[in-house]
Parts: C-alpha cells; sequence; structure tokens
C-alpha cells in the first residue's frame, strides 16, 4: 500500500486525481490539500509515501514545497505547465504529468514509484546514529519505537537504543509493510504484535495504546 496525499488548489484537477486514485488498489489516499503549508504539517504526524504535487499554487508554490520539507517522499508532480519540469527533476521527483493527463499515463508514474518503493525495501537494517557511533538495528530486530522528547527510544529484541531523529526522518527507512505508526509518540512492528484489545496493542510486556487520529489507517491496514 502506498499511502499518498494531493497538494492542489484547483478543485477539478483534485477531482480528478482523487477519481483516478480510487481505481488504484495500490493507493490510499490520505488528505488532499489546497496549499503546501497544510500538507507539511500533516507529513510531520503521518507517514506519506508519494505527494501528488501541483507547481502553480497562490499561497505556496510546489517548488517552495519541495525546498522546504527535508526528507521529502516520493513526488508526483502534476502540472499544466512544461517549463517546471527542469526545477521537479533537480528534485529528483518521479515523474511529471503534464495535464490534462490520461489514465494510462497516470498509471505508468504510479508504476515507477512503486519500482522505487521495492527496490528501497529490499534493505533488511538501518543504521542510526547513537552518541558517537553509528549503530546498525535490523528491521526483524525491533519491537517498538518510542519517542521521548527530542529523542527516539528504539526498542529491539536485546537492546535499547536512543538516537537524536524525527519519526519522520526513521520512517523513510523503515519498510512501510512491517512498521506503522499508531500514535504520535509510537511506531511498531507489525509482526511482534501479539494482541490488540479495546485499541491497545500488546508487544511483549509493552501496552501501547492506538491513537484515535491513527486507528482508521492501522485497522485498515491489518485488514
Amino acid at each position: 500500500m502506498i499511502n499518498c496525499i494531493i497538494v492542489e488548489d484547483t478543485p477539478l484537477a483534485v477531482e480528478k486525481l482523487e477519481g483516478f486514485i480510487r481505481q488504484v488498489p495500490l493507493l490510499n489516499l490520505l488528505a488532499s490539500f489546497d496549499n503546501g503549508i497544510e500538507a507539511i504539517t500533516f507529513m510531520q504526524t503521518r507517514k506519506v509515501d508519494l505527494v501528488f504535487l501541483d507547481i502553480q499554487m497562490e499561497q505556496f508554490t510546489g517548488l517552495q514545497f519541495m525546498e522546504a520539507v527535508q526528507f521529502p517522499p516520493k513526488i508526483i508532480i502534476v502540472s499544466a505547465y512544461s517549463q517546471y519540469a527542469i526545477h521537479g527533476f533537480e528534485h529528483n521527483v518521479s515523474d511529471y504529468l503534464l495535464k490534462p493527463y490520461s489514465f494510462e499515463r497516470f498509471l505508468k508514474a504510479i508504476d515507477k514509484v512503486q519500482a522505487d518503493l521495492q527496490i528501497k525495501s529490499t534493505k533488511t537494517y538501518l543504521f542510526v546514529k547513537t552518541e558517537y557511533r553509528m549503530e546498525r538495528i535490523d528491521f526483524s530486530d525491533i519491537l517498538y519505537i518510542e519517542g521521548m522528547g527530542a529523542y527516539l527510544r528504539i526498542v529491539t529484541t536485546h537492546a535499547k537504543t536512543m538516537t537524536l531523529q524525527t519519526f519522520s526522518q526513521l520512517e523513510k527507512g523503515l519498510p512501510p509493510e512491517h512498521f506503522h505508526r499508531i500514535h504520535k509518540s509510537f511506531i511498531v512492528s507489525l509482526d511482534k504484535i501479539e494482541s490488540i484489545e479495546r485499541n491497545v496493542v500488546k508487544i511483549g510486556e509493552q501496552r501501547i495504546p492506538i491513537g484515535k487520529n491513527y486507528q482508521e489507517e492501522f485497522y485498515k491496514k491489518l485488514g
């Protein structure tokens, strides 16, 4: 599942994108925004894999959006103006859909994103900075990750590691099919969940509440 958002200030363009997205089971539309500032705020608490981004918007342009996001997800630019293509690819966008575009062309763009995300997901570990060293942590060892002020605590089957990173930074390196954020302060390893009761996840001796804003997406992912 690819979690995506739309950042576009033209209602008809948003309607077209939403209709195309609904036809692709792989895509999960989290929200649509008519300005980039609201989208960036949303991305600070939710994991977004893909952004459909308009370039020319009144409040906050697509170019400003790409420059403001420190660890951007995959981006597909959707624009009526071809002259911005060079700027887009300078920001390593996945594709550039020139309006008006067909559903077939839309699918080609999604295929590019899917292929890239699958390549990334072949990694089985990540490195995090802790104190004065970089420490390797295998995905298979992670039980859950807890936010503790400016730090994150990564709890594995054999250790607890503190790192000075944000959730959004760390999520970029985690395979989305195995990890999910269920609370503003917790990411859990899905295959380590022992039970779920009354919106509380049990992993070992730890009981983690599922935040109200995260429940719908979490249960949808569990099927």
